[in-house]
């Protein structure tokens, strides 16, 4: 398996959807199905009835996963840029393609 270009805790911008423009940080990676979990991204309603714990019932919205062809890091500039993978003093780490500057 390869390393992963995008982590947790990530600026991302999404790149296909309902949501596409917005950004934001991602929450949690899903490596082995391929999806980003990103905050106030793709979010969802589930419609609870009353119970104990909840005597008020209401409407739970919580993100639910994309899958991370449809994201892309942000840059400094707030746009989109790819990733890639460069050896700087020892060091394996992601560089803004853009840019050019360490993520």
């Amino acid at each position: 398996m390869s390393a992963a270009k995008i982590k947790k805790g990530d600026t991302v911008v999404v790149l296909a959807g309902k949501d596409k423009g917005r950004s934001g940080a991602v929450l949690q990676v899903f490596p082995k199905e391929d999806k980003v979990l990103v905050d106030g991204i793709n979010v969802h309603a589930r419609h609870r009835k009353p119970d104990q714990l909840n005597p008020q019932g209401g409407i739970d919205r919580k993100p639910a996963p994309l899958h991370i062809s449809n994201v892309a890091v942000a840059g400094k500039d707030g746009k989109a840029t790819r990733v890639r993978f460069e050896v700087r003093d020892g060091k394996k780490v992601r560089v803004a393609v853009k840019s050019g500057e360490v993520i």
